[in-house]
């Protein structure tokens, strides 16, 4: 028999007996998969971007099938109407979530912290503040180098080229968090969104003493906590020199801005103050003078 043949032969039975073992191996460790799972999957917006916790939409929508109840899930890029989507799919009720959007804690423009050396180097946030403070005075400040707007997958950040500080397009931003994990000054927050899209923040993350925080920074803020002390709902707490406000007790009287000195709060989409009445001033009350008795005229005398 030609030898060509036979190899051929004995070549093709192993190929033959391989291919059986693994068909049943693969038919003995089968693992069923959720159908649910590719379901979930198909309504998540596909985006991919960790923001949900998670790896990627695959992960979140299994864990989502997983899962006992949807408490503490929540994919930020689709919002409550996803969530809702995937609620039917899975037969369990989708909690309403307040909204939420990237705030840029500081205000450090060339105008209030001007610079005092020049970064000659690789112009990224992260190797900058790896080797030094930053190019002004402020250590805690922003780089201004944009590693959060290429952390941003939907154009929701630009850096302004007068400030030199980074801007949130709050109709782009979908609040996935990529841009916080990216500063890593951890000046980027994210905070609710607030009915009409008002917020009220503390645009500072100075933690130095007042008098150094404000040399350093014409806007920063120097824990006096006149802003604490006005606030009448507990919203405003200091810690190491530094005023916060948690946007969840905030009720957006906006008491706190009016008494910072510093300008260090801020208010977004809020309608302009009306301006405040002047007081008219109280005449003086003239003084009154004692008219003196008028002399008594002397009877004249009998001679």
């Amino acid at each position: 028999m030609n030898p060509i043949l036979i190899a051929l032969i004995v070549l093709g039975g192993i190929g033959l007996l391989l291919a059986l073992v693994l068909f049943f191996t693969a038919k003995s460790f089968k693992v069923e998969e959720d159908p649910r799972i590719g379901q979930v999957q198909e309504v998540l917006p596909g985006a991919n971007c960790g923001g949900c916790g998670y790896p990627g939409c695959r992960g979140f929508a299994e864990t989502c099938v997983k899962s006992e109840s949807l408490e503490g899930l929540l994919c930020p890029v689709g919002g409550n109407e996803v969530m809702k989507k995937v609620g039917d799919i899975l037969g369990m009720a989708a909690a309403d979530a307040a909204p939420k959007v990237a705030v840029v804690r500081c205000q450090g423009s060339c105008e209030h912290r001007p610079k005092l050396t020049q970064f000659d180097g690789a112009r990224t946030c992260a190797v900058a503040a790896a080797l030094y403070g930053g190019e002004t005075g402020c250590s805690y400040g922003c780089l201004g180098m944009g590693d959060c707007v290429e952390a941003c997958t939907f154009g929701a950040l630009s850096v302004n080229p007068e400030t030199g500080l980074p801007e949130v397009d709050e109709e782009k931003c979908t609040s996935c968090g990529a841009c916080v994990k990216a500063c890593p000054k951890g000046l980027i927050e994210l905070r609710n969104k607030g009915p009409k899209s008002r917020r009220i923040y503390v645009s500072c993350r100075n933690k130095d003493k007042g008098p150094a925080a404000k040399k350093a920074c014409e806007v920063a803020c120097i824990g006096c906590g006149k802003c604490q002390k006005v606030c009448t709902f507990d919203a405003i707490t200091m810690e190491a020199n530094l005023a916060y406000i948690d946007h969840n007790k905030c009720r957006m009287c906006r008491k706190c801005v009016e008494e910072c000195p510093q300008g260090s709060i801020i208010e977004l989409n809020f309608p302009p103050r009306k301006p405040k009445a002047e007081t008219p001033a109280t005449p003086a009350t003239p003084e009154t003078t004692a008219t003196p008795a008028s002399p008594v005229a002397e009877a004249p005398t009998a001679e």
